[in-house]
């Protein structure tokens, strides 16, 4: 292959899906795949797709790769952070109450809801940045970038939950 990879180019292979180059060894690349991990696969490879090439630089820093890596990964799987529940909440129940006396309860434990509410939060944002890389008009960009603005107001409610600030939802602001 003529085209010299750099480290943060992103690819496609038929066989190890969505990877980001990390580095390049003397006839391969190391690629981080996101479900098969580090593979080495060699520069003459021609059946992956390029998604976004970065050009090659033998100045990028180990750090810059990671931030770079980290960078990716977040925008482009559906892999969540570890976000802590609030210590209150920690083995805590939530009861769910119907009016009629004759229909029972249902109880959930407030960490798995918890859990189930930073998914939604995670794939919104993995909504959003898909969004944000499509071939879409700009105006259409922006129109359902309000709406999940709005998703994303709806879901306030919960933020009492979350344990730090910046995990929180955020949802339209008001001057």
């Amino acid at each position: 292959m003529s085209n010299i990879l750099g480290v943060g180019s992103r690819v496609k292979h038929p066989a190890y899906g969505d990877g980001v180059v990390i580095g390049a060894e003397v006839v391969a690349y190391r690629v981080c795949f996101i479900t098969y991990g580090i593979k080495l696969v060699g520069k003459e490879y021609s059946a992956w797709e390029i998604i976004e090439k970065v050009e090659a630089d033998d100045k990028v820093s180990f750090s810059e790769a990671e931030k770079s890596l980290i960078k990716i990964l977040k925008t482009w799987s559906d892999i969540s952070e570890v976000v802590p529940l609030g210590d209150k909440w920690k083995n805590g129940l939530m009861i769910l109450k119907p009016e009629d006396p004759a229909l029972k309860p249902k109880e959930i434990p407030v960490d798995a809801f918890f859990h189930k509410i930073v998914m939604v939060r995670d794939r919104l944002r993995v909504m959003e940045q898909r969004i944000n890389a499509s071939t879409l008009t700009d105006e259409d960009k922006v129109n359902l970038q309000q709406y999940i603005t709005r998703i994303y107001g709806s879901l306030t409610t919960f933020n009492i939950l979350f344990k730090n600030k910046e995990d929180q939802f955020v949802g339209e602001k008001t001057e």
